[in-house]
Order: C-alpha cells, then structure tokens, then sequence
C-alpha cells in the first residue's frame, strides 16, 4: 500500500524554501520517504528563478526570509504563475502576513514549525490531492473543448454543404454570401464595432440565404418576373434558414441576420414588418451589404447594374429601406471598390474558387 501511495505522489515535484539548510534537509528526508520529488533552496531570488524554469506543483516557503519576506515571494511567483499550490511556514505566528493578505496571493494554507512535521505532511499530501483532482478537471475540460470543437467544425462543415448546396441551385447566386460577409465586416470595421460583433457579421452573412434550400427551383430559377405566389414562396427563405439554425446554440447569435437581412427601415420589410432601432444594427449591415452585392450581381432575370447605379440607390433607400449611418459609411468605403474586389479575389480560397468555377 505505501509503495502505492509513494508512486502515485513521485510524479510531484516540491521545491522547499528557506534559509535555514536545516530545515529543508529534514523536510527533504521526510518528503522524500513518502515518494516526493523534492527540491530546496535558501536564496529567495534564486527560487523565484527555479520556479520560472523549472515545473513545480508546490511550494513550501518560510515567511521571515532575506533579502526579501516570504510574502514577496509570492508576491513575485504569482506574477507569472497563478496556479501554483503555496504553503507558507513560520516560526513566529506573531509576524504572519495577515490573512486578507495571504488571500490576496492565493496562499493556499500556513502552517507553524515544528520539530514534528505531523500536521505539514497532511497539509502537504491534502494539497498534493487537490492539485491531483484540479489536473483531472483540466484533462477533462481539455478533452470536452476537444469534442466541443470537433462538433462544432461538423456543425460548421454540414451548414456550409448545405450553403453549397443552395449556391449549386443557383449559379447566379454563387460567391454572393462570401461578397456580403466581405463587405459587411468592411463596414463593421470602419463603424468601430467589436471583434466579436464582426465575427458574427461573418458567419451570419456567409449562412443569410441559407433558407433558399428549401425554396423550388421553379421559382429560384425563373427568368422572368415572379407571380405573387411566387415571390411569396421566396419571401419564406429567411424563416426557413431560421429554423434550420435554430436547433444548434452556437448559431444563435447568427439567427437575427438570417431571419431579419430582408426587415426595412420603414417597416415594409418581411418576414416580421420589423421598423427602425427594432432591427438589430448588424442585421441593418448586412441587409446593406446584402442589397448592393445583388445589384451588382447578374441573376437569372437581369444582367447586373454598374457601381454608380447601385450606389445611387443605396442612397435613395436611406431612412427608407436602409440605415442611413451603414449607407454613409458604405458609400465611402466604395471609393475603392476596385481595391475591394481584389481583395476579395485575393482572399478567397483555391478549393473555393474552383466550386464557383465548377461547380
């Protein structure tokens, strides 16, 4: 049983400080015999150095020490490590740091000395239990983030075969999620919004048609004007694309741009007759980014409207359909657009531009 516990406790490395050698060769003997890796040292900064270079799981340090108070010590090991497991001795429960101080630098327990070492071995082995319980919590957290990231790169993976998919239907519409995202994080960007904010502009405009997938071919397809039927059944995509996403949390800070890129300003939009501030500003984005790149696209229907037209009518939907303040901003960012379509020539993938070349 004791070798047991000895090989279970030597892949645990402690590093003893204190100036007195005397102290840390009987604590060596005893540690040692209980299966410990055990280092000393009596030269505080030398065992800040240690514990920079070397893999600690415990230090067990004097407190009355020169040319600096074991405090200080910690003080200094908590600058690069926060995790490690410290436990603080003295010989004069007098002078202890006070206890608001010893919480503040995460000392985890204090013990007095002794020429009996009883109670330091229990505090020591209860320590050691808990580092061993906290590296199984970490293993195990690492190995969920694992699943979790392998889960969701198939979520990803499967949304954007179905993406492809709708693109397949519709040669017309193939690069045009990419386009949007593109110019919809140009926007953010200048518009001073938070990275996390651009992210979800993104993945949110790549997936905004997604809806399409459920939508005939009959009427996606058409190259002349659509019946009321017809575009009623269009007008069903953002819902639809909605539902498709919603079974999955990670999508859900997406689901407003897909389910809201077609609301108006004035509130004649669908699929919720959404007006003004009650459309969310990134989804007020993206259905800017959204409107231009389908008039400077060629459709089934019509060949595609140059710059300065598209433009035009950007600016004539201010207040109406669009956000006046995304439309400024968009304006001016198409003072370079043929900077803008290089890069989006530059960035785009090699197996991405061989599906919209092939597929």
């Amino acid at each position: 049983m004791r070798r047991k516990v000895q090989a279970e406790y030597s892949k645990y490395r402690i590093l003893v400080l204190d100036d007195e050698i005397g102290v840390i060769d009987s604590l060596k003997v005893v540690l040692k015999r209980s299966g410990y890796i055990v280092d000393g040292e009596t030269n505080p900064l030398k065992a800040v150095e240690l514990l920079k270079n070397g893999e600690y799981h415990m230090l067990i340090l004097d407190f009355l020490m020169t040319p600096i108070h074991g405090d200080k010590v910690v003080e200094m090991v908590r600058e690069f490590n926060s995790e490690l497991y410290i436990l603080l001795l003295t010989g004069h429960k007098d002078l202890a740091p006070p206890v608001d101080t010893m919480r503040t630098l995460d000392i985890q327990g204090y013990c007095e000395k002794s020429n009996r070492f009883e109670q330091l071995t229990m505090m020591i082995e209860s320590g050691i239990k808990t580092i061993g319980h906290l590296e199984e919590i970490r293993a195990k957290t690492k190995e969920l983030e694992c699943v979790y990231d392998k889960l969701q790169k198939h979520y990803y993976d499967t949304i954007d075969l179905i993406r492809m998919a709708v693109n397949t239907k519709d040669v017309y519409t193939r690069g045009h999620s990419d386009r949007v995202a593109y110019y919809a994080m140009k926007i953010a960007e200048t518009m001073g919004c938070a990275e996390e904010d651009i992210n979800i502009l993104n993945v949110g405009c790549r997936f905004h048609d997604i809806g399409k997938i459920g939508t005939p071919d009959s009427v996606l397809l058409k190259t002349s004007k659509l019946t009321d039927d017809e575009y009623d059944e269009i007008k069903k995509h953002p819902n639809a694309g909605a539902r498709i996403l919603a079974h999955m949390p990670i999508f859900a800070d997406i689901i407003p741009i897909v389910k809201y890129h077609h609301e108006r300003i004035d509130g004649n939009g669908y699929p919720e007759g959404l007006a003004g501030n009650d459309i969310p500003m990134l989804v007020r984005i993206a259905t800017v980014s959204d409107a231009f790149d389908a008039m400077t696209s060629s459709r089934a229907y019509r060949k595609k409207m140059d710059l300065d037209y598209a433009i035009a009518q950007l600016i004539a939907g201010k207040g109406i359909q669009f956000d006046e303040t995304v439309v400024d901003v968009f304006v001016t960012l198409l003072e370079h657009f043929d900077d803008m379509e290089q890069e989006i020539e530059t960035n785009m993938s090699t197996e991405v531009k061989q599906y919209y070349q092939h597929a």
